[in-house]
């Protein structure tokens, strides 16, 4: 008779603290490298997002966690564990995808309770815990029906408590509400929020939607081309972007060559602006809600080529001779809204003026 010696599970007390930790993760298809030394650490119970364009590695990085891929190079541990060796069944994980894949054949309260059933859990306790997981997602009254008779909001609420009911550590959630209109996302991205503040589980979201990270995460991870270009809160990743990249992908924002000297920054056009800290050849970035327009005196002078009302401010696009593109300003008090024409000039707090390295 031959004996199967289990393989042995690394366990490491100092990262017990840590709800995921990727070290020195590469991860490349071919000569493709999707992911390139990545070192992340994401907090137990917090509510975490990868954002990023396509193609910049988040998906790989959900993959990796579930255990979908494998790791060219590194380690990835949850809470103390390493998982990185181990099978996708046996990882304190669950995954919410966009497609919902729920069984038709089943009503909802047999597809929250499937993988309760798989793993033999006793008739009581699985009808309690789908139960709870129901009425958490707010469907305690829909247990009998099938998905078919569910909305789109409603099947991904089932896929959600389906993933919670078996009480993972982490959920992974791959651009879940990508698939729904505006109104039934943002009312969906409330109602995450909840549950995961609700249950306390690790929550890792993929996005590329910058609004809904922003709306959701405790911290967000900005990816490009492989790596993390920036991780922090939400108001830290907006407010002190550290890079070009990263400014131009989370919100509006308009940028200025700019030479930097003790506060002020000279422009391509001899304007003399504000601007936080730097020195030498930069980008200075602002945003288009930090500043005002008068009708004289200001840093820079320009004429107004578009206004837009978009509902809750009218965007105002200014050309300038000191950028390359129209500077995009946001006004939220209609009656201070310039006609198209109109010479203005623009000034801002130096606070404001965000002082970046020249380059992409």
């Amino acid at each position: 008779m031959t004996t199967t010696v289990p393989t042995p599970i690394d366990t490491d007390p100092a990262a017990a603290t840590a709800g995921i930790q990727l070290r020195g993760v590469v991860k490349r298809y071919g000569a493709q490298v999707a992911l390139r030394g990545l070192e992340l650490e994401i907090r137990d119970g917090e509510f975490f997002c990868l954002l990023g364009p396509s193609g910049c590695g988040k998906t790989t990085t959900l993959n990796l966690i579930g255990g979908f891929v494998a790791p060219s190079e590194g380690e990835i541990w949850i809470r103390g564990q390493r998982i990185d060796t181990l099978p996708p069944h046996r990882r304190p994980v669950n995954t919410v995808f966009q497609s919902y894949a729920l069984f038709p054949h089943m009503n909802v309260r047999d597809n929250v309770r499937f993988g309760l059933k798989m793993d033999r859990v006793p008739r009581a306790d699985s009808t309690r815990r789908v139960d709870e997981s129901l009425a958490l997602v707010g469907l305690e009254d829909f247990g009998d029906r099938m998905p078919a008779q569910l909305s789109g909001g409603q099947q991904q609420r089932v896929a959600v408590a389906r993933a919670l009911v078996k009480r993972p550590a982490v959920l992974l959630l791959d651009e879940p509400l990508g698939a729904l209109d505006l109104k039934l996302r943002q009312r969906l991205q409330i109602e995450l929020a909840q549950i995961h503040r609700g249950v306390g589980t690790t929550f890792v979201y993929v996005t590329h939607d910058q609004e809904e990270a922003m709306s959701m995460a405790d911290r967000i991870a900005v990816m490009n081309d492989g790596r993390v270009e920036q991780l922090g809160t939400p108001e830290e990743v907006y407010r002190r972007p550290s890079s070009r990249f990263v400014a131009d992908f989370i919100g509006d924002s308009n940028f200025f060559s700019a030479t930097v000297d003790g506060g002020i920054a000279a422009l391509v056009d001899g304007s003399r602006v504000p601007c936080g800290a730097g020195s030498g050849g930069a980008v200075l970035m602002v945003r288009p809600e930090a500043i005002r327009i008068d009708a004289g005196g200001g840093s820079i002078s320009g004429r107004v080529v578009q206004t837009s009302f978009l509902g809750s401010f009218v965007r105002v696009a200014v050309e300038t001779a000191a950028s390359e593109a129209p500077v995009i300003v946001a006004i939220h008090d209609e009656a201070a809204v310039p006609q198209v024409g109109d010479g203005v000039s623009l000034r801002w707090h130096a606070a404001d003026g965000i002082v970046l390295e020249d380059r992409e």
